[in-house]
């Protein structure tokens, strides 16, 4: 089993789709391990997306991200960083696979209701940003 990062973005939060969207990465067998209800400031969300800082999204990106609560969550699961990335769908949900969370939630590719870590590494580094280790270590 490992463990990767999945953040409920503000547009999730804010159309009443969090339980959903949760509810429907159970069903795909990802258990739980950490969950935090949180509001992102410019500076947090600058440091956590900075390896886009030259994109030319950054900027909205940043802005929408600190628009509204967002809720971070540890998932676990065999190969969960590969398994989440196939659970949610493509960016664009008009290129998401049906039955996706990006197919059924997600407005826009920008407004897609939920970031996932992309690799077993990142997922490490993304967590760490969120939770601590006693956080992590509650959840047996």
């Amino acid at each position: 089993m490992t463990t990767t990062l999945a953040i409920l973005k503000p547009d999730t939060i804010s159309a009443g789709h969090a339980g959903k969207i949760l509810a429907h990465l159970e069903a795909a067998g990802f258990r739980l391990r950490a969950c935090r209800f949180t509001r992102l400031n410019g500076l947090q969300a600058e440091a956590f997306y900075a390896v886009h800082r030259d994109r030319p999204f950054f900027r909205s990106l940043v802005s929408f991200m600190t628009s509204g609560p967002v809720l971070p969550m540890v998932l676990e699961a065999d190969d969960a960083a590969a398994r989440l990335r196939e659970a949610i769908g493509a960016t664009d949900p008009e290129e998401a696979a049906h039955g996706t969370v990006r197919a059924l939630y997600a407005k826009s590719t920008e407004r897609n209701a939920i970031h996932a870590s992309d690799s077993e590494e990142n997922a490490a580094r993304e967590i760490a940003f969120f939770f601590s280790e006693a956080d992590l270590l509650g959840s047996e």
